[in-house]
């Protein structure tokens, strides 16, 4: 008889210990960024004057193109986590006659690039997005492409 009680108080603390982690735990939700980034590193290399195609070169393809204001991008930047809005950005770029007129609205803070080579003081610095682009493009394929190439000219 003991055990029998021993088991049922076991088995109803079991139940009720199950009930209350029910409430507690709840599924993970991801934080869903989407749109483009604008960074103050990006919107300080805008420039009055600059063509569409420079523009796009610094800030990205916009999200929005509104057919019925062609002379205006929109870069829209929102990020989510289950289902509730925690910020969003947004910001204008205005073109006139195809040039760079006027640019308002939130950026993100600057980027923090990673800088390969710290130790070393030869190392170039990648915050400039410029340098940072040459150096990606200077793969180890590349130059060992350009080797075989001088020796095949020699």
């Amino acid at each position: 008889m003991h055990i029998k009680s021993f088991l049922l108080a076991l088995a109803a603390a079991t139940v009720l210990a199950g009930c209350n982690v029910a409430n507690v735990l709840t599924p993970y939700k991801l934080a869903i960024p989407q749109g483009n980034e604008v960074t103050q590193d990006q919107v300080a290399q805008l420039k009055e004057g600059m063509t569409r195609s420079q523009v796009r070169f610094v800030l990205g393809t916009p999200l929005l193109t509104d057919p019925f204001h062609a002379d205006r991008w929109d870069y829209i930047y929102t990020d989510a986590k289950g289902g509730s809005l925690r910020e969003k950005h947004t910001f204008h770029v205005v073109f006139e006659s195809d040039k760079l007129k006027s640019w308002t609205g939130d950026v993100l803070p600057a980027s923090k690039l990673i800088k390969l080579g710290a130790d070393d003081a030869s190392a170039p610095s990648l915050t400039d997005p410029a340098t940072a682009a040459a150096v990606a493009s200077a793969t180890p394929v590349a130059r060992a492409s350009d080797a075989s190439a001088a020796a095949v000219a020699q």
